[in-house]
């Protein structure tokens, strides 16, 4: 019992450094006028479109990958419980 607690712990401290980590990685894409910066974590840091920068169409997606993560996540842990380890 106290293994699984160990183990779930020490699995909650890696995903916590991992997503750290993957804030600070950074990738720019190129395309005539259009730049989109992105993280690691898939965050969306800048989005130009024809050579204008677009906050709100940045943000929306940011948004809506921000739900997706959440629906994600609650299949993972359905998944997770199915074999007996909670989170």
């Amino acid at each position: 019992m106290f293994d699984k607690l160990k183990d779930i712990n020490n699995l909650r401290k890696v995903q916590g450094e991992l997503k750290k980590e993957a804030e600070q990685i950074f990738v720019n894409g190129e395309k005539r006028d259009n730049v989109v910066l992105i993280r690691g974590d898939k965050h969306i840091e800048k989005l130009v479109i024809n050579g204008v920068e677009n906050k709100e169409i940045k943000d929306l997606i940011n948004d809506t990958m921000k739900d997706v993560d959440k629906k994600l996540e609650k299949v993972s842990r359905s998944h997770l419980s199915d074999l007996g380890i909670g989170l």
